[in-house]
C-alpha cells in the first residue's frame, strides 16, 4: 500500500481483516512510503502483481473469489495487491501489474479502498470455504 493507513477506525478494520484471511492463507501487509520504495521490493518470480485501478475489471464477490480461486488453483505462490494512494499510481508501477481490478466505479479515500479489499479478500475465502458469512 502506498502511504499510511492513519485513521484509528478504518486501521482497525484493515487489521480485523487481515487477521480473518489468517485463517485461510499467509498474508502480510506493507506500507510503502511513496512508490519509490517499490523498487526496492523483491517479488517472487512466481509473484503476480494485481493493482487496484478504477479502469481495471470489476466483478461480482463470487466472480472474485472463483477469480482467486482460479489463480490458487494453477499454483500462483503469490498476488500482490497494489493499493495507490490519492494520486494513483506512477508509469512504473503500472507497468508491473499483470492485473487491474476496480472496487467500484465509485471514488473512495485510499483507506477505506485498503479496507473494502481486505473484506473482499476474506469473503472470497469464505465463499470458497463455504462459510456463512458471506450469506
Amino acid at each position: 500500500m502506498l502511504g499510511k493507513t492513519r485513521q484509528s477506525e478504518p486501521r482497525a478494520l484493515l487489521d480485523d481483516y487481515v487477521n480473518r484471511i489468517r485463517h485461510y492463507a499467509e498474508i502480510q501487509i506493507t506500507e510503502l512510503r511513496d512508490a519509490s520504495a517499490w523498487r526496492e521490493r523483491k517479488l517472487n518470480a512466481h509473484s503476480a502483481v494485481v493493482l487496484l485501478d478504477a479502469a481495471g475489471k470489476q466483478f461480482t464477490s463470487s466472480q472474485f473469489a472463483k477469480w482467486l480461486a482460479t489463480h490458487r488453483d494453477t499454483g500462483l505462490r503469490e498476488l500482490v495487491f497494489l493499493c495507490g494512494d490519492a494520486d494513483g499510481f506512477p508509469a512504473e508501477l503500472r507497468a508491473a501489474g499483470r492485473h487491474k481490478i476496480s472496487l467500484s466505479t465509485l471514488t473512495m479515500p485510499h483507506e477505506l479502498a485498503r479496507v473494502l479489499l481486505a473484506e473482499q479478500i476474506y469473503r472470497a475465502f469464505a465463499i470458497l470455504a463455504g462459510h456463512p458469512y458471506p450469506k
